[in-house]
Order: structure tokens, then C-alpha cells, then sequence
């Protein structure tokens, strides 16, 4: 069914189509392939390059290291500071510290712990050793105010520094979720 739709319209088109008087345009057709063809614009003049003759006489050799450039390429002696990577990360590690806030702390078998809460409104509870912040950042105290902590930063690819962080206890209110 259409098949016979399809014919019936393509015969209706060429019906159609057939009618217009194309002789005009046939005879313009037949007035451009009667011209002569346009010249070719010839190729410019290629002008010739000066020669430049290489004299390496005072120069350095590219090829052999002197010593200003050897000290620059020589392997820099490892810092004692690098982070370990052998050592598995610790939950509060995928959170920026700015996205942490320490809300108290506790005693517990002559340990004082401190509580950290998230963005989400988690809580989680640290001690001293333990790792925190996107940065390497171990904590090295926990005093009832502030937990302190050291980050391994790098510096430039195999250069570590440290630097000190602190987290104050967050007294109420706020922006971090409770």
C-alpha cells in the first residue's frame, strides 16, 4: 500500500515538474560551454634563499653536558619529608580540612580523642597519629581547644615541605551542619 503511495507521488512530482519551460536555461548552459577557456596565471618567481653556513668555533656543543648543566640534570638528593605511599589512607583523608570541624573532645582509657564532624553532619573521632586532610596531614596534638596537625605539601615534583595546620574547636553556630 506505500509502495503505491510512493509512485503515485513521485508521478504527480514528475508531472508537475515537466511542464516548466527549461529552454532558456538549456541555451545558457550551451553559451558558457561555448566560451573559451580563462588563461592560467602563471607560478611566481621563486627567489632564491641566502645560504647560511653554521660555524660552531666558540660555541657550546649541544651533544656534551658542561658542568653549569650537569648540576641542573643531576639527580637532587631525596628529601627526608616525602609522604608515604605505601601507607593506606585513612577515612577523614578524602575531606579537605576546611570541610572538617572538630566539635569536642573525650577521655577514654587515658587517651584523649577528639570528635570531627563533616560537611554531611558525620561524626568521626581521631587521636593523635592519626591522618587527616587531603594534604598528608597528621595530627601531632590534641589539646580540649584545637587539634594540630602536619601536612606534607609538594613543592615541585619530588620536593616535599611541611606545613602546620590547626582546627579549632567549633563553639555553636555555624555553617557546618549539626
Amino acid at each position: 500500500m506505500r509502495m503505491r503511495w510512493g509512485i503515485a507521488l513521485v508521478s504527480v512530482l514528475a508531472i508537475g515538474c515537466g511542464g516548466s519551460d527549461t529552454s532558456e536555461l538549456s541555451a545558457y548552459i550551451e553559451a558558457v560551454k561555448q566560451r573559451p577557456p580563462a588563461p592560467v596565471k602563471p607560478l611566481p618567481e621563486i627567489q632564491p634563499i641566502d645560504t647560511y653556513v653554521f660555524d660552531p668555533a666558540g660555541r657550546r656543543d649541544p651533544f656534551i653536558m658542561d658542568s653549569v648543566i650537569a648540576e641542573a640534570a643531576a639527580p637532587q638528593e631525596e628529601s627526608s619529608i616525602a609522604p608515604d605511599p605505601l601507607r593506606p589512607k585513612e577515612q577523614l583523608e578524602s575531606y579537605p580540612l576546611t570541610d572538617l570541624a572538630m566539635v569536642g573532645t573525650f577521655y577514654q582509657q587515658d587517651t584523649l580523642w577528639a570528635l570531627i564532624r563533616n560537611k554531611q553532619g558525620l561524626l568521626f573521632r581521631v587521636r593523635v597519629g592519626n591522618y587527616m586532610g587531603t594534604n598528608n596531614g597528621q595530627i601531632v596534638e590534641i589539646t580540649e581547644k584545637a587539634i594540630h596537625l602536619t601536612e606534607v605539601l609538594a613543592d615541585s615534583p619530588g620536593k616535599w615541605r611541611e606545613n602546620s595546620a590547626v582546627i579549632p574547636l567549633k563553639t555553636t553556630g555555624g555553617d557546618m551542619p549539626r
